[in-house]
């Protein structure tokens, strides 16, 4: 099993920052500045074009760290951030921006690219949750939760759908295409985020991905906007969504 090697340390803003690597796989860990207690984790996956390091990913762990008192991690999408790009990412990611450039659909290769990062991504996310787990504030007896949202999701679920030691999620912004029958597999709570005027994601798309959820506890957040105006408080609300469901409560307004 790889183990996890720290790199790095710094705090700020009520937050301890631990660059980690698990083999080769770069990743962060915040945890409360306030020592290092036992508390229940939770993996965070970053947008697509984004990374670990990038610092919307401090912004969105700050307050599941400092309000509910979780430890959050997040690796490195495969060609992403510090990652090499392969020739095949490079080729999907110039499909990519042709489609844009010509004002086509872009959901077939984003579907297609994100399903293959999946598949490298999840055995990553299983090793380092092995790996996170074997730190004497996390535990390995303690309730795990997810969040992301986009390629967080693509990655996401297939992780989730897998992955028993998972039993709360938050998703949303994705094309349904390889995700429905991972939805099926999928029993935990999850609160499901959707933009009504998506021009990238059609609502119909969306809601037969929310559809397709095994979960018997599941929320669909419906709001006004396109793909990128996705609402700041739904962030708030995966914060107490996730401390409802992990047993903490929201100690500070978030």
């Amino acid at each position: 099993m790889p183990f996890l090697q720290l790199t790095a340390e710094s705090s700020s803003n009520g937050m301890v920052e631990r660059d980690f690597t698990v083999g080769e796989v770069p990743g962060v860990l915040w945890s409360p500045a306030s020592g290092a207690a036992r508390a229940p984790l939770v993996l965070m996956g970053h947008g697509g074009g984004t990374h670990g390091e990038h610092r919307a990913m401090a912004g969105h762990a700050h307050p599941l760290v400092t309000g509910c008192g979780f430890h959050v991690a997040v690796i490195d999408a495969p060609g992403h951030g510090d990652r090499p790009r392969t020739a095949h990412d490079e080729r999907e990611i110039a499909e990519l921006r042709k489609a844009q450039a010509a004002g086509a659909p872009e959901g077939p290769v984003v579907v297609r690219y994100n399903a293959g990062l999946a598949e490298l991504a999840v055995p990553e996310w299983r090793s380092t949750l092995d790996a996170l787990r074997e730190l004497p504030e996390i535990g390995a007896d303690g309730p795990v939760g997810y969040v992301g949202i986009g390629l967080g999701t693509a990655i996401g679920m297939p992780l989730v759908a897998v992955e028993p030691r998972i039993t709360a999620a938050v998703f949303g912004m994705m094309w349904p295409d390889a995700l429905i029958e991972k939805a099926k597999r999928i029993t935990i709570p999850i609160e499901f985020a959707v933009q009504w005027d998506n021009e990238r994601v059609p609502r119909e798309a969306s809601l037969s991905l929310f559809d397709a959820f095994a979960s018997k506890e599941k929320t669909l957040h419906a709001n006004v906007g396109k793909h990128f105006e996705l609402a700041r408080f739904e962030a708030d609300s995966a914060v107490r969504f996730l401390a409802r469901h992990l047993g903490r409560a929201v100690t500070s307004p978030a």
